[in-house]
């Protein structure tokens, strides 16, 4: 569980991309954030791993507390892992060796400069085998396809073996059906361990399809929380709505819609 208390972030130049959000992201949830761009989906997910600091209200982790130490929010990193919308591979190196950086957090930056164990090695060749990967472990990951590189990134958040995954716009550069597949693999993980996901996506079908929850972000606010069930065209229009003031934009729900079947995921 991740909860913001009050969290807001602005720039040393006045611009405020966060404006005091108050969510709580339970465990074993897939959510989902959509928005228009710059809505603050990347610097709320930012938040929630402590790449970006607030610079009002709190962040309280389950089982590490508020946020207010280095050593906790090392704790957190290694407990939450990252899945990146371009992929942010070492080209030249291995699937299996990109993997492995996943694990760079667990050591001391002297034990960094020695080889996995095998034990390790192990986790990060299960890990490719999860995603269908295993036979091209020792593929160069510019060989990869774009759907296959994305796939290698989902793989180097299991090998931390995570609490929760955040992921941005993790299929904005991959075609709509390879996207289907990477998202409802990411999908089917999380749901298989447990693992917590928050997850910022363009695309509204992929988060009607797959989220168990719907958050909508639009000028730093939250203006839209519930059930994807039935995501209804106002809210969609309040959400994508240009030159809304945030005096205007007021909290949507989304009502679960009647007699309306879930869809399972793509593996």
């Amino acid at each position: 569980m991740i909860k913001l208390e009050g969290v807001a972030v602005a720039y040393a130049s006045g611009a405020r991309a966060i404006e005091a959000v108050n969510l709580t992201f339970e465990a074993g949830d897939f959510t989902v954030l959509l928005g228009p761009s710059g809505a603050g989906k990347s610097t709320l997910l930012r938040v929630c791993n402590g790449l970006v600091a607030p610079t009002a209200g709190r962040v309280i982790v389950d089982g590490v507390g508020e946020i207010l130490s280095a050593r906790r929010l090392r704790l957190h990193r290694r407990r939450t892992a990252m899945v990146f919308q371009q992929h942010h591979l070492i080209g030249r190196l291995s699937a299996l060796d990109n993997v492995m950086t996943g694990r760079l957090g667990f050591h001391s930056s002297f034990r960094t400069l020695l080889p996995f164990t095998q034990e390790e090695k192990r986790l990060g060749l299960d890990a490719l085998d999860r995603v269908g990967l295993l036979d091209l472990a020792n593929r160069r990951a510019d060989q990869l396809s774009g759907g296959q590189q994305q796939r290698v990134g989902i793989a180097r958040a299991l090998v931390q073996r995570p609490v929760t995954i955040l992921a941005d716009e993790p299929v904005a550069s991959l075609d709509p059906e390879t996207s289907r597949q990477v998202l409802g693999l990411l999908h089917s993980i999380c749901k298989s361990d447990g693992i917590t996901a928050v997850v910022s996506l363009h695309q509204v079908d992929l988060a009607q399809r797959y989220a168990d929850r719907i958050v909508g972000l639009s000028g730093g606010r939250v203006v839209l929380d519930g059930n994807p069930g039935a995501t209804t065209s106002v809210a969609l229009q309040r959400l994508y709505a240009k030159g809304t003031g945030h005096e205007e934009q007021a909290k949507v729900s989304i009502e679960p819609e009647k007699n309306h079947e879930p869809q399972t995921a793509v593996a």
